[in-house]
């Protein structure tokens, strides 16, 4: 079976891709060798497979980030093989892509199925130039999870926190500047696994003018186990709701997580400073106001600027600091 690749299809003909009649699933994040086969099972017998393979190594907006790797085709290539040995008639052809190229690739082929696995693209997937032209072309599309099970995805969550952690020094105690504990807060959203929008948040206490001594490093962590949305789907994406609907949504936002570490740890909020790379929501600016902190940082804008009021009338200072 034929592994295409688009730079080679763009500019000439899509016939061969396009008589496969296959369905096509779109370049995933990492999935397991079972998880594929799972995914095999369910389609083979009804088309051909046309596997995605992105050529960025993750998930576009997340460079860097362990949970939002993308699909390495070693993983799967002995399935592949096998599949395309078998005396079945039908089989699995790969296509190589960059991630900005799916709009065209589902503009100019024709599949019969499109097959989107969660977690593969940044934001909802209803507000992207990829899911307009399914509308236009009215080619039927599935969301499905990466994993096989809610047994996978838990494991899955436990084993890259661990090694996101490890890469990420978000060290209690340290005394940064407040650019750097700007930027900690940036780092701490990579903790993270939602993939519409990654918040994180500091909780740090003035040493002297300039340093701050880092109390807590935190993000907006999907609930109830961070690989939870990608599973059982993201909230604002199986009620199709808007990208910044305060409605739907799969986590604890940064600033509570921050006040629920400062709870358990018994942390003493008084005169401290919160950084964050995106202005406390509505719900979450009432809620700052009734606590000991001080002062807001932050770094990106929301809602039009209502919590800046709202905090300030409360009696807290807020600043906007860019990085």
């Amino acid at each position: 079976m034929a592994e295409f690749d688009w730079a080679e299809l763009a500019f000439g003909s899509k016939r061969p891709l396009s008589e496969l009649n296959a369905v096509f699933i779109a370049a995933p994040r990492e999935i397991s060798a079972e998880r594929f086969t799972q995914m095999v099972k369910q389609y083979l017998p009804k088309a051909n497979i046309v596997l995605g393979l992105a050529k960025e190594a993750y998930v576009h907006g997340f460079e860097g980030q362990p949970q939002f790797k993308t699909l390495n085709v070693k993983t799967v290539d002995e399935i592949i093989a096998r599949v395309n040995k078998s005396a079945n008639g039908r089989k699995i052809a790969t296509l190589k892509y960059f991630q900005r190229e799916l709009p065209f690739i589902l503009e100019k082929v024709k599949f019969s199925k499109i097959v989107l696995v969660n977690g593969s693209w940044q934001h909802v997937f209803h507000n992207s130039p990829a899911f307009y032209q399914l509308v236009n072309s009215h080619t039927p599309y599935e969301l499905v999870s990466p994993f096989i099970d809610e047994k996978e995805a838990k494991k899955a969550a436990r084993m890259l926190e661990r090694i996101i952690a490890k890469g990420l020094n978000l060290k209690t105690g340290q005394v940064v500047s407040q650019q750097e504990a700007s930027a900690l807060a940036t780092e701490a959203a990579k903790q993270s696994f939602d993939y519409n929008f990654q918040t994180g948040a500091v909780i740090a206490k003035p040493v002297n003018k300039g340093s701050y001594r880092v109390l807590a490093a935190v993000c907006n962590r999907v609930v109830p186990y961070q690989t939870y949305a990608m599973h059982h789907g993201a909230s604002r994406e199986t009620n199709f709701s808007p990208p910044n609907d305060l409605n739907h949504y799969d986590t604890v936002h940064a600033e509570v997580e921050a006040l629920i570490q400062a709870q358990r740890h018994t942390t003493d909020l008084k005169e401290s400073t919160l950084f964050i790379n995106l202005l406390p929501c509505p719900t979450c600016a009432r809620m700052l106001t009734e606590t000991d902190i001080a002062e807001i940082i932050y770094s990106q804008d929301h809602s039009s600027g209502y919590a800046v009021k709202l905090l300030e009338s409360a009696g807290k200072k807020v600043r906007r600091l860019v990085i």
